[in-house]
């Protein structure tokens, strides 16, 4: 039997539980966009050290975690390195347009039944599918 949705199942757990945490502690919504963002474009150096601390936790835990996979990890979408970058890159233009990613807004945002956050999720979901469909099927570069 497949297991794979187990380490889904766990992700989402550990992202939603980080997210309370974070709300709880800080009395900020946990999106990793604007906590990285702050960071580069300076809007965010008084609270430099929480938002280093969070991204090296979301950096480290993986490789805490590295030792429980069973079998190579893989994403079975595309081995061309080119075209994860720029997917990253279309990723980190959208969150910044939107002001807010998937965890401020689809996470925490949806969570607190926030109408910002829900409209943005159901957009982004929508722009990614398109993208995939368009990059799969017409250009054929997935």
């Amino acid at each position: 039997m497949e297991t794979d949705w187990i380490w889904g199942l766990v992700g989402g757990l550990m992202i939603g539980l980080g997210g309370a945490v974070y709300l709880l502690g800080n009395g900020r919504i946990m999106g990793a966009s604007g906590i990285l963002g702050g960071l580069v474009d300076g809007s965010g150096w008084s609270t430099a050290t929480e938002r280093l601390l969070f991204i090296l936790g979301v950096v480290v835990t993986p490789l805490i975690l590295w030792p429980l996979y069973s079998t190579e990890i893989s994403t079975h979408l595309t081995s061309d390195l080119s075209v994860v970058v720029i997917a990253g890159l279309l990723v980190g233009v959208g969150t910044r347009v939107a002001n807010g990613c998937t965890s401020g807004h689809g996470v925490c945002g949806m969570s607190r039944l926030s109408l910002r956050g829900i409209v943005a999720t159901v957009f982004y979901i929508l722009a990614g599918g398109l993208t995939l469909a368009i990059f799969r099927h017409v250009l054929g570069v997935i």
